[in-house]
């Protein structure tokens, strides 16, 4: 769950069920991504013209004042041997940004709507570019499947050890315990029959000195709470199953085994990172000795995802998050999990964990990636990871809007060129605003005017509205594409004749159009006689994690008879 939005609350819910091209092959041969094959035209982040048509004389000007701030630019990094030459070239830039606005505030209406379209072509993905996406991915994929080249992998493909998915016929009560921020979860699903189930919730705050305090308070915190859960919801002294979702990088090393990588999101409890949370968890538990609790499975929100959709739909075989991050899982042949190592193992299948959003890392995206990616990495908490996330996420998708807004705004094009300070300020322009943006009717613009007063700019044009609705467009689509590519891959990677997959996510869930752009995106990709469709999960890191210790319990049931 996004727990940023919880606001550190305490809130109980109760809840019932009623209310790509046909060759995958990838690159053979070098272990690197770096020789794969690279498209012109798209992305690449270089020089941006604000230019029209030839002959038009604000084009002109346009083209002229870029050039000269190129070659300025380019005179000083290449001989900055004396204060006097880089002093010039900073007068001369400063000169030509003027002519340039000077040049966008006379244009009319139509040419800077043609201008904005401009700047916007290094945003839309050529399908050329998609189809070397896929097989960039795909090759990726391979390497983190692969033992010899994992440790070099940037998409890890985590082995989950779990290989059964629910069939319908789980049955009873599970606790679920869901940790991935400032405050978690704990959760009471009773299944029933007919896919019934119901739902007892509460959500928990985590005290700003337990977050950086030791790991002992941490899991001794934790293990009241679900005491006092157990107690609240009469249950105290029933012995429950229990799946926990820890949404932190977990190296897992069976179904109820995983060593924490490293803290995130603001934790830093001592004594935890390289250890065994659900062995941590299990410690805590029988320290205050008055619950009974099996702790029977850890998994990520992701796998919960998939999970809470098998549940239902037993063709679910991908799980994709795309919210404030991004993620997918998805079901492999234990034969090409070549990390999966479990003794007399005798199932065909294991769930892989793709950790995607590091896709990129090694450069592999750099032939897409705009001055506006690079900015977003630059000023991120993580320079040089995540790459693949910062182009899709709910995290990242609004910070990019602003960018380009704010340039079009100090060029003259937006707003005749009037900005406002919440504009210019990083962070304030919230991934919310783009589907809120989008949600209008064509030709209105209701919502738009409604952010751009947010945002301090009343004297909006219906032009510019247009515009950056369009800019709005072009970033949301490329997310859409991009997060497409990797799930055509993965359908054409396990190449069965239906998959359903299981989505969640505050992006999918509320972008207007992002399910829509997804199904056309992959139906271009998928190969000939495979089909698939997309299903909106129902809570994955909370009902996914009872799902996970049902199944387990189920398969323990069956492994005793």
């Amino acid at each position: 769950m996004d727990q940023e939005q919880l606001n550190g609350a305490m809130r109980s819910v109760s809840i019932n069920s009623n209310g790509l091209a046909t060759n995958q092959n990838g690159h053979n041969g070098n272990d690197e991504t770096d020789n794969a094959r690279v498209l012109g035209g798209g992305g690449g982040g270089g020089g941006i013209s604000f230019g029209l048509s030839s002959g038009n004389a604000a084009s002109k000007a346009t083209n002229a004042a870029t050039n000269a701030a190129t070659n300025a630019a380019t005179n000083a990094a290449t001989d900055a041997a004396t204060a006097t030459e880089t002093a010039t070239a900073t007068a001369n830039a400063n000169v030509n940004a003027i002519q340039i606005q000077t040049s966008a505030a006379g244009a009319s209406a139509a040419d800077k709507k043609k201008m904005v379209h401009e700047l916007c072509q290094q945003l839309l993905l050529t399908d050329e570019q998609v189809q070397e996406l896929c097989y960039r991915i795909l090759h990726e994929v391979r390497r983190g499947l692969a033992k010899d080249t994992h440790p070099k992998a940037n998409v890890k493909c985590f082995v989950t050890y779990v290989q059964d998915l629910p069939n319908g016929n789980e049955r009873g009560k599970f606790l679920a315990l869901d940790l991935g921020g400032t405050n978690f979860r704990v959760l009471l699903i009773h299944l029933q029959e007919n896919n019934d189930f119901q739902m007892e919730s509460r959500i928990y705050a985590i005290p700003q000195h337990i977050m950086i305090g030791s790991g002992l308070q941490l899991f001794d915190h934790i293990a009241e709470c679900l005491s006092n859960f157990m107690a609240e919801h009469n249950v105290y002294s029933e012995r429950l199953p229990l799946g926990f979702t820890f949404s932190f990088p977990l190296r897992q090393l069976g179904l109820t085994k995983g060593l924490l990588e490293t803290w995130t999101k603001g934790f830093d409890c001592a004594g935890v990172v390289n250890e065994d949370v659900v062995q941590l968890l299990k410690d805590a538990i029988a320290r205050r000795g008055d619950v009974q609790i099996d702790v029977c499975a850890i998994l990520n929100d992701t796998t919960g995802t998939l999970m809470s959709c098998a549940w239902k739909n037993h063709n679910c075989k991908i799980g994709l998050i795309v919210g404030t991050g991004s993620n997918a899982c998805y079901v492999e042949k234990v034969d090409e999990a070549e990390l999966f190592d479990m003794r007399d193992n005798r199932k065909p299948h294991v769930l892989i964990n793709t950790e995607w959003g590091a896709f990129g890392d090694n450069g592999a995206l750099d032939f897409v990636r705009t001055e506006f990616d690079k900015d977003i990495d630059s000023h991120s908490i993580n320079p040089g990871k995540q790459t693949f996330e910062k182009m899709i996420s709910g995290m990242y998708m609004g910070e990019l809007v602003r960018l380009v807004l704010a340039k079009m705004t100090q060029a003259g094009i937006l707003f005749n060129g009037q900005g406002s300070e919440v504009l210019f300020t990083r962070g304030l322009f919230f991934t919310k605003y783009v589907s809120e943006i989008e949600a209008d009717e064509p030709g209105t613009y209701t919502n738009c005017r409604l952010v751009l007063e947010e945002l301090g700019l009343s004297n909006a044009t219906d032009g510019d509205c247009a515009n950056v609705r369009y800019i709005c467009e072009c970033v949301s689509k490329r997310a859409a594409h991009l997060v497409s590519a990797g799930i055509a891959t993965l359908i054409n990677k396990m190449d069965e004749p239906h998959v359903t997959v299981g989505v969640d996510g505050s992006v999918y869930r509320f972008h207007p159009k992002f399910h829509n752009l997804m199904v056309e995106k992959i139906t271009q990709l998928i190969k000939p006689g495979i089909s698939f469709d997309l299903m909106l999960s129902e809570d994955g890191s909370g009902r996914g994690a009872a799902l996970v210790a049902a199944v387990a319990c189920r398969e323990d049931i069956l492994n005793s008879k």
